[in-house]
């Protein structure tokens, strides 16, 4: 099965993710890599040039956007946790033929928990109500 690189995260790559979307919000003009670094490199034992490396990475994967400070890089996530999560379900969606596809879902539903099934009938609704201003509007 083919994997798309840009929604398969690494569990470091998934925990830069994390906090520049938390951070993004307080600094909207973006982490350095020293930033970066302090809050999540320091815990885990990891060398500066590691997180600079894997920024680097995630930059060329469209990950996460960046911009020069002086002699620093300021990083940014290129797409909010809901735009990244629905790319990689519509990738791993997509590479299933439709019989397949329907019983991926299917499967999923099977082990939702009630208040998730519940949370997926409020969301179709709403885009039920969404569509149907599109054609009457």
């Amino acid at each position: 099965m083919a994997t798309n690189p840009r929604t398969r995260l690494g569990e470091l790559e998934r925990a830069v993710m994390e906090h520049l979307w938390t951070a993004s919000e307080a600094r909207p003009e973006g982490l350095t890599v020293r930033d970066v670094h302090d809050a999540i490199g320091v815990e885990r034992g990891l060398a500066y040039t590691t997180l600079m490396t894997v920024l680097d990475r995630m930059a060329k994967k469209k990950l996460v956007t960046r911009e020069r400070d002086g002699r620093a890089w300021r990083y940014l996530p290129a797409s909010s946790r809901d735009e990244l999560t629905s790319e990689a379900l519509h990738h791993t969606l997509g590479e299933l033929a439709g019989s397949e596809r329907r019983s991926a879902l299917l499967r999923f539903l099977d082990q939702s928990t009630p208040e998730e099934l519940d949370e997926l009938r409020a969301a179709l609704a709403d885009l039920e109500q969404r569509e149907g201003k599109r054609k009457t509007g």
